[in-house]
This record gives C-alpha cells, sequence and structure tokens, in this order.
C-alpha cells in the first residue's frame, strides 16, 4: 500500500499574540476598533504568548524521537513564525537548528476585509448590512468585502493537504497557524459537514499552542488515512504552568 499521509500530523495555533490582547482589551471597553498599529500579519507575540510557545516546545522535547515532528510548516504571520522560533529554542522540533521552516501562505489567517480590526460592537455599529448578512449566511459561507469565508480558507487548504501527502508521506509534521485554519483543517481531514464543524466552533475557541494531532492508521478507508488523536490539548501549558488563553484572533468576529 502506497501511504500517502504523514505518519503524524500535528496542528497547533500560533500562542497569544499582542492582538489577542488588544482585542480583549477592545471588547471590555466596548469600543469598535481594536487598538494595533500593527499589520495583521506583522502582529508578534505577547510575552504570555512566548511563554505558551516555550512550554510546548519542552512538552515536544520530551517526547521520543518518533513523536517529535521531522516537518515544520508555518503561516507567514509573525505570530505563527514566532511560535515556531520558541518551540525550536526548547528543541521540540526533529530538525537542524540552521534547517528552515517551510512558510507556506495557504496556512495564513483568514482574512476579514473591511471587518478587519472591528469589535463585535464595531461590525453592528459600522457595517449592519455586514452583520445582516452574516447573520442570515453563517460564518461558513459569509464573505466580507475584501475577505474570505471558511469556505475560501478551505478551498486553499485543499492544495495544502495536497502539497503534505505529496512531499512529506511518513514524516511528522508540524504545522503552526490560526485558530479558523485549525477548525478548516478538521472539517477537511475529518471529512465534517458544515454542521459538524460549526458545532465543535460553538464549543469553545481553539486555545492559544493547543495541539491538534493526528496519526496515520493504515485499517482509516481504503488506502489509510489520519485519525484524530487529541483536539484542542493544552496540558503541555498547564503542567509547565503558563496561563491557557483562547481569545480570538485580532479581527475574527464574536459568535
Amino acid at each position: 500500500m502506497l501511504q500517502r499521509w504523514p505518519n503524524r500530523l500535528w496542528v497547533v495555533r500560533h500562542g497569544q499574540s499582542a492582538g489577542n490582547v488588544a482585542r480583549d482589551a477592545a471588547d471590555a471597553a466596548g469600543l469598535a476598533r481594536i487598538d494595533i498599529s500593527h499589520r495583521d500579519v506583522d502582529v508578534p507575540l505577547s510575552d504570555l504568548g512566548v511563554r505558551q510557545s516555550l512550554a510546548l516546545g519542552r512538552w515536544f522535547a520530551s517526547q521520543s524521537d518518533e513523536h517529535r515532528p521531522d516537518v515544520v510548516m508555518t503561516s507567514p504571520y509573525l505570530r505563527a513564525r514566532e511560535t515556531g522560533e520558541r518551540i525550536r529554542t526548547e528543541g521540540g522540533v526533529a530538525i537542524l537548528h540552521d534547517q528552515a521552516f517551510i512558510v507556506d501562505e495557504r496556512l495564513r489567517e483568514k482574512e476579514f476585509g473591511i471587518l478587519d480590526r472591528l469589535t463585535r460592537a464595531g461590525i453592528t455599529d459600522l457595517h449592519p448590512e455586514q452583520a445582516a448578512l452574516r447573520q442570515l449566511l453563517g460564518k461558513f459561507y459569509h464573505r466580507p468585502p475584501g475577505g474570505e469565508s471558511w469556505c475560501d480558507v478551505i478551498l486553499r487548504l485543499r492544495s495544502a493537504l495536497d502539497t503534505i501527502s505529496l512531499h512529506h508521506s511518513r514524516r511528522r509534521v508540524l504545522i503552526l497557524t490560526h485558530q479558523v485554519v485549525v477548525l478548516c483543517m478538521r472539517y477537511l481531514l475529518e471529512n465534517l459537514s458544515e454542521e459538524e464543524i460549526l458545532a465543535i466552533d460553538r464549543e469553545g475557541d481553539v486555545a492559544n499552542c493547543a495541539v491538534t494531532e493526528y496519526r496515520f492508521d493504515p485499517m482509516a478507508g481504503q488506502d489509510g488515512g489520519l485519525v484524530l488523536e487529541q483536539y484542542n490539548f493544552t496540558s503541555p501549558l498547564e503542567v509547565a504552568g503558563a496561563p491557557v488563553t483562547s481569545s480570538p484572533d485580532v479581527s475574527r468576529p464574536a459568535r
């Protein structure tokens, strides 16, 4: 049997970012806009996000060689790349220190278009027609002007998964990415419906540095497949005493 998939696949949301902190402050103050000067792509980790990333790195480092990633793919966004570098600092990846990560723009954050940097209150106040349209269509299909729907994210992730299956079969792949991407990966890898993935989303946000892990099972399907081992796994942070945070990303409208 020709194995198409990695032996292990971890999909990890980045550590807490300065954008997460700014969003929480804006929500608490009832503001329409999130006060952050960076482009979304340039938003760095917060101090807590650094601690979370180091804690996750120590957890990966404590695993045996066959349970540490030997391929690292990351969103081009700074907070995702910084998370990967902190994991590497702690010996959490089985690749050479000077070996570059694979930066793949298909793993980037969902784009929010005209709703970028707005809180839920801001969307309702400044773009009531978009708030109404999102209520009608649901987040899976609603595409704000200049932005993406979940379906748009899923479309680019389909080709990213094709790349992974083509180039990283039998490897141990770590993906560092964003909340919506984690959920859309589950939708694709587990062949979920819109209703099923949105029900998972309603259960709670994906935590910063939370681990979603798949293992290859030769008995899954006709040619074998990836099987979910754990989702939103935060024990590495809790054991290390790094607080668990799960604020939506800077631009993500609340439910």
